[in-house]
């Protein structure tokens, strides 16, 4: 066998044996209830609620909570309970991280909280915009920390739900709430681009 030969075989035989490189993978929040499943991107620019966020649902924080709140043409709410002394039931409150570019558009997830002046967020209460046209009244007041890019149906069904004078769904949306990798391709077949904002 020519002596040349032996080096080219042994680097095909390699690149034959080889696996090929591992896509990467992003961290993607999932709710499921009753009405289906929404997925939504989590802002990078936004590190100490997504960090939050991830934390808390590996732990199952949500998993016995509920949207407690609904309101058609507003946003849909959950997590903790929204009360007249504050957040008093969030296991902490996160500094805000409020971004120009991270408006109340349909389907933005933000950040619940009580009216604190340095606007700091609830640790555990987010909520998820309905209104079609957006909420420019509440930009640069809340932390926007994500966007559901799929399963805005779900998030109508729940906003259209009949609720009482508190505005909680007269039949309970239980939350099963988790983070989820997505591939890249995974998620431009979800109708989502990684790195852009939908």
């Amino acid at each position: 066998m020519n002596k040349h030969l032996i080096p080219l075989i042994a680097i095909v035989a390699f690149a034959c044996t080889s696996s090929p490189k591992e896509a990467k993978r992003y961290d993607v929040g999932q709710i499921i209830t009753p009405q289906g499943e929404m997925l939504f991107w989590l802002y990078d620019d936004t590190p100490t609620h997504k960090a939050s966020f991830i934390k808390l649902a590996n732990e199952n924080y949500w998993d016995s909570l509920s949207f407690n709140r609904v309101i058609e043409n507003f946003v849909i709410q959950g997590g903790c309970p929204d009360t007249p002394e504050g957040f008093s039931d969030s296991p902490y409150l996160l500094d805000p991280e409020i971004k120009p570019t991270h408006n109340h558009v349909y389907g933005a997830v933000g950040a619940g909280r009580d009216g604190n002046p340095e606007k700091l967020s609830a640790g555990c209460q987010f909520y998820i915009v309905h209104r079609k046209d957006g909420i420019p009244r509440l930009d640069g007041d809340y932390t926007i920390f994500g966007q559901v890019f799929k399963g805005l149906d779900v998030l109508n069904k729940i906003a259209t739900m009949e609720t009482d004078s508190l505005d909680a769904p007269l039949e309970r949306v239980p939350l099963d709430v988790n983070i989820i990798q997505m591939t890249e391709e995974e998620l431009r077949q979800s109708g989502f681009e990684p790195g852009t904002q939908p």
